[in-house]
């Protein structure tokens, strides 16, 4: 059965940081791509971030560049999203995503990440 889980999100102020993770299981981790998504109330679901493999190539949005941080561990099955100078506009619910190439794509229940003073 395959798993993600969440977890990390709440009630932060403008300025300050979160750190999400995703614990995996039910299928061969190491084969995947992993990522970050984010909806907003009334937005489309968007890329945050993903990486491939542990210190290799990542990709993120332009909007959190400079300011998140995408990685993983393999041994552990986890994928963490380290989220500094948090914005107002980042406030959304994160989703945790696994690829494999165009055949298989799961999705993690979300977590609310709300940015306000």
């Amino acid at each position: 059965q395959v798993q993600l889980v969440e977890s990390g999100g709440g009630l932060v102020q403008p300025g300050g940081s979160l750190t999400l993770s995703c614990a995996a299981s039910g299928f061969p981790f190491s084969d995947y791509v992993m990522g970050w998504y984010r909806q907003a109330p009334g937005k489309e679901r968007e890329l945050v971030a993903a990486i491939l493999r542990p210190g290799g190539q990542t990709d993120y949005a332009r909007s959190v560049k400079g300011r998140f941080f995408i990685s993983r561990d393999n041994a552990k099955n986890t994928v963490t999203l380290q989220m500094n100078s948090l914005k107002p506009e980042d406030t959304a619910v994160y989703y945790c995503n696994a690829k494999f190439l165009t055949i298989r794509d799961y999705w993690g229940q979300g977590t609310q990440v709300t940015v306000s003073s």
